[in-house]
């Protein structure tokens, strides 16, 4: 058995920042990762920050991480890779897999920041070889340097599909097209001005029809959608292309949430099931804290504030005296991220989840 203060799911910007906020109050923490690098999504984001200086603006995502890396280098803080978080129980025992190993944690407070997985949809086809997410894509390309296609469909036009098709662009791959079946680009205008000043056509209310291949895909067919989100028929397009990108949004990781006995809600908004919390990330079971993707999706800048966030709140649970001002200053940010028509989406999906 561990015994720790603090146990926090998740080694992405929401988790090492909340690791952080809490260590620094002197606090033990335990931070479990499955993978084998920490830093989450962040280590393969290559474009640069907006928002302020709180949230590191002008620097590139993998050189965030590794500032929160360095964030939560403390004797009290330890960070332990290639482990799984598998379950909660009730007697406040969470279990993970460390390798080939199984350990049992009794913490006294909890951090869960396991981020997103991303959504997929159907149509014929959409197993071939050449059918990817966007994320295997950035993986492959900003982690490994491996050029992933030569030429790609995208399907998406969310900040991830708008960003991913430029860093394809930049690695030599051709971007024949990016399709977006809502009828406006969901993502920040600065990023789809980009691609169209380098020749990319954005096609909204538009959709994947099906992938052909022999072997591995070698064309993609995309037809306008109406109102009601159906085909229209004669509007087909037939795209030649080794790599379907899909970037179709993520949705919640939230089933440590779940198996602990945490309220749960569906909110489109926020990406699909997340848990009741108050302001302070608090969830409906005293003591569980949710943060990043894993509390609702939305941009790492707000993941890394709600982390911090998270991180105070389980500190001051714990008997820590945190100042009104830290938690305010929190709240500041986060109200700053989420201001203007851009975060008018997500302001109501958060009017429906606060407990």
């Amino acid at each position: 058995m561990i015994y720790t203060d603090l146990l926090v799911v998740g080694a992405g910007p929401a988790g090492l920042s909340a690791a952080a906020a809490a260590g620094t109050q002197g606090l033990d923490v335990l931070v479990l990762e499955r993978s084998h690098q920490p830093g989450g999504q962040l280590v393969k984001q290559t474009h640069m920050f907006f928002g302020s200086k709180e949230q590191y603006a002008a620097y590139r995502g993998f050189e965030i991480a590794d500032f929160l890396l360095d964030m939560i280098k403390m004797p009290n803080v330890k960070l332990q890779l290639n482990a799984t978080a598998l379950a909660a129980y009730d007697d406040g025992i969470w279990t993970a897999q460390v390798g080939e190993k199984y350990i049992k944690v009794k913490p006294r407070a909890v951090v869960v920041a396991a981020g997103a997985n991303e959504r997929n949809i159907l149509f014929p086809g959409n197993d071939l070889p050449g059918v990817y997410g966007a994320g295997a894509v950035q993986t492959l390309m900003n982690q490994y340097g491996v050029r992933p296609a030569k030429r790609v469909v995208m399907l998406g036009a969310g900040n991830i599909g708008l960003i991913v098709s430029y860093q394809l662009l930049q690695a030599g791959v051709e971007v024949a097209a990016v399709v977006e079946a809502s009828p406006n680009i969901g993502g920040y205008l600065v990023h789809a001005s980009k691609l169209r000043r380098m020749g990319v056509p954005i096609l909204t209310s538009h959709t994947v029809k099906r992938a052909d291949g022999n072997e591995t895909l070698e064309s993609v067919t995309t037809w306008a959608i109406d109102e009601k989100w159906q085909g229209i028929p004669s509007t087909e397009v037939i795209w030649s292309a080794d790599t379907l990108c899909i970037a179709v949004g993520l949705s919640p990781l939230c089933e440590l949430l779940w198996q602990a006995g945490c309220k749960m809600v569906f909110v489109p908004e926020l990406g699909g099931y997340v848990p009741y919390r108050d302001g302070n990330m608090a969830t409906s079971i005293e003591g569980i804290y949710a943060a990043g993707d894993a509390a609702g999706v939305e941009e790492a800048s707000v993941a890394m504030v709600g982390g911090k966030l998270a991180g105070l709140s389980a500190a001051r649970y714990l008997g820590v005296d945190i100042p009104d001002e830290s938690i305010l200053d929190c709240h500041k940010q986060l109200e700053a991220l989420r201001s203007g028509p851009a975060g008018a989406k997500i302001r109501a999906g958060l009017g429906k989840l606060t407990h």
